[in-house]
């Protein structure tokens, strides 16, 4: 009897690892996979992801369905082995800042800890399509910030010097070499440019691709991705995390990773935690489709406005935070008006473009301007918040680094200053913007 079963349960056993290969090959893109599908009707391509039902009980969950969550629970797969991971979003994926914001991804901050981490961010942007398997139109454009007067020159070399000196590129151009790399910008306008700083390793990426392809990859390695589930509590017992409450019911967990960008002071609340967070709305603003006129992305330096040019046509352009704290995904109109004004100001020729559509952005604004990526007085319990504005750039660092945390229980090398005590030490990264507590009033 079992030599009978012995190869009939080899057998079975190898034809499931065939169909898994043959599924995850299935799943994956290529060139000749798009000239397949094309000359099949395009009838072979499925669901990028699952949309599974909650089970009762994971290891981790992570709370926050964008860019940092997701990418969070990929790393927590591929680099730490952990298998049973949750992604509870209360929206659908992506629903929150990752749609909302303006592509931006640099590395050129000035105090050492920031250097580390962005640096190691930036590193991890540039093989991210190749590990991801997914085109995420990560283009390293250049990222310029203009200057208008001595101070502010004099500023730019400080803080290029400061970058070669961490090992992190920077330049400074002139104003010559600057109008052959952007014929149509304003040099003799109101606010008269006379040169500007260089970081060539920055650019741009799409903001919904970078979280569809951490969706795809987390989902293919068997992490349950589950939209439309609103976090509405926390179990905790004798300073314990056991699990959350949702809009399905209670999921327990051994961890709970919280990411959840602006929302985070509300959700922390929750769980009894008062955190050192406002929320602020950043605006940005998504012209019609152009061809091709801003070759890189670029900062005015004389009011806080930065433009780029996607790879879809689109001009995308941001401002200052709105002037009101609120929990709303749009801003307000003294904002908005500033935004133009900015930017008809650096390009003339934008005042015939159209704008088609305007959102804003829901920020963790924390005192000095920085990221908390640790542990909290409630065991199990962990915080990923208060990016302020280096969410997106941060987003495969933030996640790997998180997931060093959840997986280990201890912080990353880069993020050894990021802890929440700093607010009561004193001790970390304190203030690389120089703008203090009220970020509404710089």
């Amino acid at each position: 009897m079992g030599f009978g079963i012995a190869p009939i349960s080899v057998e079975t056993d190898r034809f499931h690892e065939l169909g898994a290969i043959k599924e995850k090959n299935a799943m994956s893109y290529s060139g000749l996979r798009v000239i397949r599908e094309a000359l099949n009707g395009q009838r072979g391509w499925k669901p990028a992801w699952r949309n599974p039902e909650p089970k009762p009980n994971y290891d981790i969950i992570v709370i926050g369905g964008g860019g940092h969550g997701l990418a969070t629970a990929h790393y927590l797969v591929t680099k730490y082995g952990e298998k049973s991971i949750a992604v509870v979003e209360k929206g659908w994926i992506g629903s929150g800042n990752a749609g909302r914001n303006t592509t931006i991804v640099r590395g050129d901050y000035t105090l050492p800890p920031n250097t580390r981490f962005y640096d190691h961010s930036v590193g991890l942007w540039e093989k991210m399509e190749r590990e991801l398997n997914f085109n995420v139109m990560h283009s390293q454009r250049g990222v310029l910030f203009l200057h208008h007067n001595d101070a502010e020159r004099d500023d730019h070399y400080r803080k290029t010097n400061i970058m070669r000196m961490q090992g992190t590129d920077g330049e400074i151009l002139g104003p010559e070499k600057l109008r052959k790399m952007y014929p149509s910008m304003n040099f003799d306008g109101r606010f008269p440019i006379t040169g500007a700083y260089l970081h060539r390793r920055g650019g741009t990426a799409r903001h919904d691709a970078v979280v569809w392809g951490y969706a795809r990859s987390a989902d293919r390695r068997g992490v349950d991705i589950l939209q439309n589930c609103e976090v509405t509590g926390f179990r905790i017992e004798q300073g314990k995390v056991l699990g959350i409450e949702t809009t399905h019911g209670f999921i327990g967990a051994k961890k709970v990773g919280v990411s959840v960008a602006g929302n985070t002071s509300r959700v922390m609340d929750m769980a009894g935690i008062r955190t050192p967070i406002e929320s602020h709305v950043l605006q940005a603003f998504v012209s019609e489709g152009l061809k091709p006129i801003i070759p890189g992305q670029v900062n005015y330096g004389a009011g806080h406005f930065y433009i780029s040019q996607s790879d879809k046509g689109g001009l995308v352009m941001g401002g200052d935070l709105d002037q009101y704290n609120s929990c709303a995904q749009r801003g307000n109109l003294p904002v908005f008006e500033s935004v133009i004004e900015a930017a008809v100001t650096l390009f003339p020729m934008l005042s015939r473009a159209r704008l088609l559509r305007a959102w804003g952005g829901l920020q963790d604004m924390t005192m000095d301007g920085h990221a908390v990526i640790d542990e909290t007085p409630i065991k199990g319990l962990y915080l990923n918040g208060g990016w302020c504005y280096g969410g997106f750039k941060a987003t495969p660092a933030s996640g790997h680094t998180f997931a060093h945390l959840l997986a280990t229980g201890t912080p990353h090398p880069t993020t050894i200053r990021h802890r929440l005590d700093r607010f009561r030490t004193g001790f970390g990264i304190m203030d690389e913007e120089s703008t203090g507590a009220q970020h509404n009033l710089h």
